[in-house]
């Protein structure tokens, strides 16, 4: 059975998630513009999907190229400069690049933590020494307060039927995505994502060599608390 990220991410997950779009994109790149100390030579927008902070950076006159697993997403503005992997093994020399970028929760997608550690390792090893990094994430507490069990959305004809659960012993939350369009077999999909406390994110990144300067709980600049909706987290590698 294939992992539920390499089934999810195709059209019916740009469907559902069309309210992501260009403009939300260029918010976050107007944020991460007043944190960069200078011009960067060159900038991974690491899981980027279809490209929207990918393009953002790059209208905002910033050297980027993006990466991701899904072909689908890839292929939604191939003009876009990016290269298909798998973010535990980077196709790419050490020290690439002076930023890396991971927006909207692309963290936390494998069982095994190890898999998961895999990806800071890669982090630190395509980062020049001093390169910065930024890693936005859902915030756990908040998230979790908030949780709705079952939602149903209606997008014209189709329905779609969500199921919200948190486990315990996974630390993952998951969510199971039916969609029931007319003439068509109902799809179902999932989403599971290992969800972090700040000091379990931040205790992770120190082991693989990144150290958190600055921490915000939304891409308007303001501190990260209990009840903010993001976790993000802004460092650097080791020089």
């Amino acid at each position: 059975m294939a992992a539920w990220y390499k089934e999810w991410f195709r059209t019916d997950y740009l469907d559902l998630y069309a309210h992501r779009d260009t403009g939300e994109a260029v918010r976050h790149v107007e944020f991460v513009r007043q944190l960069l100390d200078e011009p960067p030579r060159a900038v991974l927008d690491l899981a980027c999907g279809a490209g929207r902070h990918t393009a953002a950076l790059r209208a905002a006159g910033i050297r980027t190229l993006g990466t991701d697993l899904s072909l689908t997403l890839l292929a939604q503005d191939p003009d876009l400069p990016r290269v298909a992997a798998d973010m535990r093994r980077l196709p790419f020399a050490g020290g690439s690049f002076d930023w890396v970028l991971n927006f909207f929760t692309s963290f936390g997608y494998f069982e095994r933590e190890r898999e998961n550690f895999q990806v800071l390792e890669e982090i630190v090893r395509v980062l020049q020494p001093g390169g910065r990094f930024l890693i936005d994430l859902m915030n756990r507490d908040a998230t979790l307060a908030g949780l709705r069990a079952e939602e149903t959305q209606q997008q014209g004809a189709r329905r779609v039927e969500i199921r919200r659960a948190w486990n315990e012993d996974t630390r993952r939350i998951t969510k199971h995505i039916r969609l029931i369009s007319p003439g068509q077999e109902d799809r179902t999909f999932l989403e599971s994502v290992r969800a972090y406390t700040y000091d379990e994110v931040t205790i992770g990144l120190r082991w693989a060599g990144l150290e958190v300067r600055e921490v915000y709980g939304n891409f308007d600049g303001e501190p990260y608390g209990p009840n903010s909706p993001r976790l993000i987290l802004v460092g650097s590698k080791a020089s």
